[in-house]
Protein backbone atom coordinates (compact mmCIF):
# COMPACT_ATOMS: atom_id res chain seq x y z
CA UNK A 1 0.00 0.00 0.00
CA UNK A 2 1.34 3.47 -0.66
CA UNK A 3 0.09 6.52 1.30
CA UNK A 4 0.78 9.96 0.22
CA UNK A 5 -0.42 12.80 2.23
CA UNK A 6 -2.78 15.58 1.26
CA UNK A 7 -4.49 17.58 3.88
CA UNK A 8 -7.96 18.74 3.49
CA UNK A 9 -10.22 20.09 6.22
CA UNK A 10 -14.13 18.27 5.97
CA UNK A 11 -17.26 19.96 4.54
CA UNK A 12 -19.08 20.32 8.13
CA UNK A 13 -21.26 17.29 7.04
CA UNK A 14 -21.77 13.51 8.13
CA UNK A 15 -19.64 11.72 10.67
CA UNK A 16 -15.88 13.29 10.65
CA UNK A 17 -17.15 16.99 10.01
CA UNK A 18 -14.85 19.53 10.36
CA UNK A 19 -11.97 17.43 10.93
CA UNK A 20 -8.76 17.36 8.67
CA UNK A 21 -8.86 15.05 5.56
CA UNK A 22 -6.29 13.29 4.26
CA UNK A 23 -6.48 12.32 0.66
CA UNK A 24 -4.67 8.75 0.38
CA UNK A 25 -3.61 6.40 -2.73
CA UNK A 26 -3.80 2.90 -2.97
CA UNK A 27 -1.91 0.22 -4.30
CA UNK A 28 -4.06 -2.88 -5.18
CA UNK A 29 -3.80 -5.93 -6.94
CA UNK A 30 -6.48 -5.47 -10.36
CA UNK A 31 -8.62 -8.43 -8.77
CA UNK A 32 -8.43 -6.53 -5.20
CA UNK A 33 -9.55 -3.25 -6.52
CA UNK A 34 -12.52 -5.21 -8.53
CA UNK A 35 -13.39 -6.57 -5.44
CA UNK A 36 -13.79 -3.15 -3.21
CA UNK A 37 -15.41 -1.65 -6.46
CA UNK A 38 -17.90 -4.16 -6.01
CA UNK A 39 -18.39 -4.10 -2.32
CA UNK A 40 -18.49 -0.36 -2.28
CA UNK A 41 -21.71 -0.83 -5.33
CA UNK A 42 -23.37 -3.31 -3.19
CA UNK A 43 -23.46 -0.75 0.09
CA UNK A 44 -24.15 2.02 -1.65
CA UNK A 45 -20.61 3.82 -0.79
CA UNK A 46 -17.63 5.13 -1.55
CA UNK A 47 -14.51 3.26 -2.16
CA UNK A 48 -12.77 5.50 0.50
CA UNK A 49 -15.94 4.97 2.20
CA UNK A 50 -15.99 1.63 1.97
CA UNK A 51 -11.90 1.27 3.35
CA UNK A 52 -13.00 3.61 6.46
CA UNK A 53 -16.27 1.65 7.36
CA UNK A 54 -14.43 -2.03 7.17
CA UNK A 55 -11.34 -0.39 9.27
CA UNK A 56 -13.82 0.91 11.66
CA UNK A 57 -15.71 -2.19 12.03
CA UNK A 58 -12.37 -3.94 12.57
CA UNK A 59 -10.79 -1.35 14.86
CA UNK A 60 -13.66 -1.46 17.13
CA UNK A 61 -13.70 -5.42 16.99
CA UNK A 62 -10.18 -5.85 17.70
CA UNK A 63 -10.35 -3.07 20.76
CA UNK A 64 -14.15 -3.14 21.99
CA UNK A 65 -13.19 -0.26 25.04
CA UNK A 66 -10.98 1.25 22.35
CA UNK A 67 -6.92 2.26 23.16
CA UNK A 68 -4.95 5.03 25.08
CA UNK A 69 -5.09 7.03 21.94
CA UNK A 70 -8.56 6.56 20.70
CA UNK A 71 -11.83 6.40 23.01
CA UNK A 72 -15.06 5.84 22.15
CA UNK A 73 -17.76 8.02 21.44
CA UNK A 74 -19.23 10.19 24.59
CA UNK A 75 -22.46 7.43 24.94
CA UNK A 76 -21.47 4.90 23.42
CA UNK A 77 -22.21 1.29 24.59
CA UNK A 78 -18.86 -0.38 25.58
CA UNK A 79 -18.65 -4.35 25.69
CA UNK A 80 -15.91 -5.79 27.76
CA UNK A 81 -14.34 -8.65 26.60
CA UNK A 82 -14.19 -11.80 28.83
CA UNK A 83 -10.77 -13.57 28.74
CA UNK A 84 -10.50 -16.68 28.14
CA UNK A 85 -8.70 -18.37 31.17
Amino acid sequence: MTIGHVARRGTGRGRGGGERKTVRTLTAARQDLSMLEAIARYHGFSKSGTITSLIRREFWRVFPAGTEAIRPDRGARVMRRQHAG
